[in-house]
């Protein structure tokens, strides 16, 4: 699905969890087996998975230019499902952008990843019987995961600025409308999805590019905020920024990627 991922390998705790349990000892690609009682067998490792490591991180250079970027492009031409979905928005949260708005969207945003997974693993099963067929649908299966993560962080991110700056959340609008808009998208998402899968990615690069621009004109029309720290509270995770401005701007920037793969993968929607 991304055409520039970069990727990360699993690291050793897991590997030494893998060992201590199943006495295994590992040798560069391969694993001597010893389990009491058994004969002793070597597996051989040519490739394992590895996960995609998401969005690329921006400089501050590169963010500035990134966000005039979108600044001077139009937005998509919105469906009436989409127009659905942001007139509520809009109506409830207002039109100007807020940290407990984007909080809100965020909730919003990982619905079709998992509904896309959801079709994956069912996709895995029908197609067991054919290999390269399940492994790529898997593929899609582990993007979808990332992606999911991806607006997991953006989300815990937008919650941690909404509780720093005091702004007050109430039951209805920031848990019980979130949940009904997110069941109705995740519903939407995986029927286009079993009928047209192009329409379920053309819906969602939709819905990432409004994001990426509410996330960039808000920034822009809030100039204190490269002035403002980022407190980094997940820049372990995330990482870390010169201000809230730019760490806006990198969000913005990962909802544009996600924008880009969607439109991508339009283009052979079915795994085959």
């Amino acid at each position: 699905m991304y055409a520039a991922r970069g990727h990360y390998a699993a690291g050793g705790t897991a590997n030494d969890h893998w060992r201590a349990t199943t006495g295994a000892v590992a040798v560069g690609h391969h694993r001597i087996i010893r389990n009491e009682g058994e004969i002793e067998m070597t597996v051989t490792v040519d490739h394992r998975p590895e996960a995609p490591a998401g969005p690329p991180k921006l400089d501050r250079d590169q963010l500035r230019r990134a966000q005039q970027d979108t600044l001077d492009t139009p937005r998509m031409k919105y469906s009436l499902l989409a127009k659905m979905m942001f007139k509520p928005v809009d109506l409830m949260y207002g039109k100007e952008g807020s940290y407990t708005k984007f909080a809100m969207l965020e909730i919003i945003a990982r619905v079709p990843y998992q509904a896309w997974e959801r079709m994956g693993y069912w996709a895995v099963h029908h197609h067991r019987g054919r290999s390269a067929l399940a492994r790529r649908i898997f593929e899609r299966i582990v993007e979808a995961r990332a992606d999911q993560d991806n607006e997991q962080w953006h989300l815990l991110i937008l919650q941690d600025l909404v509780q720093r700056t005091g702004q007050r959340q109430t039951w209805l609008l920031h848990r019980a409308a979130p949940w009904l808009i997110a069941f109705f998208y995740y519903h939407v998402s995986w029927v286009l999805f079993l009928v047209r899968p192009d329409w379920s990615y053309r819906l969602n690069a939709e819905f990432e590019d409004h994001a990426e621009h509410e996330y960039m004109t808000f920034v822009a029309e809030n100039p204190e905020l490269d002035f403002v720290p980022d407190p980094g509270t997940y820049a372990a995770e995330y990482g870390r920024y010169r201000s809230v401005a730019d760490l806006l701007r990198q969000i913005g920037h990962d909802e544009r990627t996600h924008k880009l793969d969607s439109l991508e993968s339009m283009r052979e929607p079915r795994v085959r």
